[in-house]
């Protein structure tokens, strides 16, 4: 039987940008997930001196086990309850991973951001992919924990209620929207918002609004983090002036701000 959000979880999801999920999907599931990761890192789990880098980076993982981490019933309910049924696209993959370890060197990738979702000029160049006021290319921001992470063990950092700001920020910018880069450069109003941790033992997954202010962090623990931070893709475009009122939560986050702002 799927597990629904409560309307609690949906009010917090409109203002804090977020909804925590625990035992999302099963920890066997999550243990299968690591050995193939494992492998992959070229590092030994039981021999600290093979871990000689803070960040590895994996590609794209599309293996049975994580195509049914990404699309358990508990899930694709909450898809349909955050985005509207039948208005994304199911996963087929769960990206790459930035498998982190301990580390005393910083990983250089800590900055605060949120993910740009679609192509600029050139496809290529990482910091020109874009974000607009509809999210275009992106229904959710998704954080999939593979492995137990404590506070020490560099959870992704979040300003809780940042996509309100960053959707003020859009709102003038109309389908161009702004660069990854143009908005980092103009992300301050967001900073000031309360920080929370994505923490969670393996399972929880943390589904967040598309514009959320989020950023990687140093490792300071003992176990090395694996996580997936997938997006969620729609099947249709956002919209902001639907003629019969039915808006999503995402859709009424940004509403919210850009009516307000």
């Amino acid at each position: 039987m799927e597990i629904m959000l409560t309307e609690n979880q949906i009010y917090d999801f409109i203002q804090r940008g977020y909804v925590r999920i625990e035992n999302a999907f099963s920890s066997e599931l999550a243990a299968q997930c690591r050995t193939i990761l494992w492998k992959d890192t070229g590092c030994d789990p039981q021999d600290t001196s093979t871990w000689t880098q803070p960040v590895v980076r994996l590609g794209e993982y599309s293996q049975e086990p994580f195509r049914q981490a990404a699309n358990t019933p508990v899930l694709q309910a909450a898809y349909n309850q955050l985005v509207g049924e039948q208005r994304w696209l199911p996963r087929q993959s769960l990206g790459s991973f930035p498998v982190r370890f301990p580390h005393i060197q910083d990983p250089g990738d800590t900055g605060w951001h949120v993910d740009a979702s679609f192509p600029g000029a050139d496809v290529n160049d990482f910091f020109a992919w874009r974000i607009n006021v509809f999210s275009k290319g992106r229904a959710l921001l998704m954080l999939f924990l593979f492995s137990d992470v404590t506070e020490a063990d560099a959870p992704t950092r979040i300003l809780a209620g940042s996509h309100l700001d960053i959707a003020a920020l859009l709102k003038t910018k109309g389908e161009e929207g702004l660069s990854f880069m143009e908005l980092a450069q103009q992300i301050e109003p967001a900073l000031d918002r309360p920080l929370h941790l994505a923490t969670g033992t393996a399972g929880t997954v943390y589904l967040c609004h598309p514009f959320l202010v989020h950023g990687a962090q140093a490792h300071h623990g003992t176990n090395p983090k694996f996580m997936a931070q997938p997006p969620l893709l729609p099947s249709k475009p956002f919209q902001l002036d639907r003629e019969d009122g039915f808006y999503s939560p995402v859709e009424q986050a940004i509403r919210l701000s850009i009516n307000e702002k």
